[in-house]
């Protein structure tokens, strides 16, 4: 198991005089394949829920907690609702199930992990 894959999200922590405190976060070095029944189950659920508001709402409390127990409860959920931009926070939120669901990492975790070694 030489090479695991992992990914990362960053919260907004506080606004202090209009700059940005965030921390980041990395996945956990295993991530069980029950995790990617899971992330499975939530791809089919986002595309069942496009459209009505009300889904669209479970959703992301879905997401939420998914993204939570991913990252192994280094956060909250009230501090990841809290900490996403909110203009692409789903977004944010579907990019995690996606890495678990198909090992697929974003740009900023790539190029994060890469410094961080």
């Amino acid at each position: 198991m030489a090479d695991m894959k992992r990914n990362m999200i960053e919260l907004v922590k506080e606004v202090k005089q209009g700059e940005l405190v965030t921390e980041k976060y990395l996945t956990p070095l295993f991530i069980p394949m029950r995790k990617v029944y899971e992330a499975v189950d939530m791809l089919e659920y986002i595309q069942m829920s496009a459209g009505t508001s009300e889904a669209e709402k479970e959703l992301i409390d879905k997401l939420l907690i998914f993204v939570v127990d991913l990252y192994d409860n280094q956060f909250t959920k009230d501090e990841l609702f809290n900490g996403l931009h909110g203009p692409g926070a789903v977004k944010k939120l579907q990019e995690q199930v996606i890495f678990v669901a198909r090992g697929v990492q974003d740009e900023d975790t790539k190029k994060y992990l890469a410094t961080a070694r």
